[in-house]
């Protein structure tokens, strides 16, 4: 049974939401967590019927969200460099933080270290489109990306589409201004040269293409990518909160509102980040999952089962084979 190594109070709102997450995910499927932090306040959370689940590991230090991410190499006691530390030596497969997104990545990339092949590790996050989910990287690792960059993270895109995602042929994009080939910056157009070598590239996209279900798995620098997902976020909520201010101008309105309840609910469920649950690093030894500050039990959950998909995988070894391809 896996091991998933949980970085128990690294979130916004402390230990309840992630204990919770990991309470529910345990109820639908069975798996050996270690919670990482203090055993005495996390003990007193968990179920009798799951103990038998639970191991501890003993952290006092919470890597807070306003430090230097490149301080937690000292911060040997604080949760997530504790959590890092169970999967490089084997006790763990999988390490699931909704800490410090920064000093997540960059314990991963020195303490476990890349793939062979890989330059950079990518940050990919799932978002919703009108038939199911597209792949999005990077999202914020590596602000300032070259060509070789981009092309690995579609490489590594592609691959984590058809292990972990199951898709047999996903349709792979390259974020520009425009679809037609001459589009885009420098960047963008030696990129686009580079991945005509993979078999499943679809050409240029343009960020609506996100959501309209015409691509599987979409690539650019972090830059870009973390801001297209703090926008959807944004969007996302201001949509909601709008049509709740004009749902309440009327009595006809809430009527119909009351009617429309279930299709609101499917709608809500199928945009919410929550739903997702975190984003894999891709490009570094075993399994890291980065989750967002401010999730709740649900999203630790979802994360949760995405740390046991990915390292029930091949992904890592056909990550280094298919590069090897390409280096020889």
């Amino acid at each position: 049974m896996i091991n998933i190594a949980i970085d128990a109070m690294g979130g916004d709102f402390g230990e309840k939401p992630i204990i919770q997450g990991v309470v529910e995910a345990l109820n639908q499927k069975p798996f050996h967590a270690i919670l990482v932090g203090n055993s005495k306040l996390l003990q007193s959370h968990i179920p009798k019927h799951l103990e038998q689940y639970i191991k501890y590991e003993e952290a006092d230090e919470v890597f807070l969200m306003n430090e230097n991410a490149t301080d937690v190499l000292k911060r040997k006691e604080t949760t997530i460099y504790k959590a890092i530390e169970l999967v490089k030596t084997g006790k763990a497969q999988a390490v699931v933080s909704a800490g410090h997104s920064g000093a997540s990545m960059s314990l991963a990339t020195l303490k476990l270290g890349r793939l062979k092949n890989v330059l950079r590790p990518a940050i990919a996050t799932l978002m919703p489109n009108i038939s199911g989910k597209t792949l999005l990287l990077d999202v914020g690792a590596n602000a300032d990306c070259k060509s070789e960059n981009l092309f690995q993270f579609a490489v590594m895109g592609e691959t984590y589409a058809k292990e972990v995602m199951k898709i047999t042929k996903p349709r792979l994009a390259l974020l520009s201004n425009g679809e037609e080939d001459c589009k885009g910056n420098e960047l963008t157009k030696e990129t686009h040269r580079l991945m005509k070598k993979l078999t499943n590239f679809v050409g240029n996209a343009e960020g609506r293409d996100i959501f309209n279900g015409n691509i599987d798995v979409l690539i650019c620098d972090g830059f870009s990518g973390n801001i297209i997902l703090k926008s959807c976020e944004g969007v996302a909520g201001a949509i909601f909160q709008i049509l709740k201010d004009e749902i309440k101008q009327s009595l006809l309105s809430k009527i119909g509102a009351i009617l429309l309840k279930p299709c609101f609910y499917r709608l809500k469920k199928h945009i919410d980040w929550q739903e997702y649950g975190g984003a894999p690093l891709l490009g570094v030894k075993g399994c890291v999952i980065i989750s967002h500050g401010k999730s709740d039990s649900r999203a630790i959950k979802n994360a949760i089962f995405q740390a046991i998909n990915f390292s029930q995988s091949q992904i890592n070894e056909v990550i280094e084979n298919e590069l090897e391809k390409f280096n020889t």
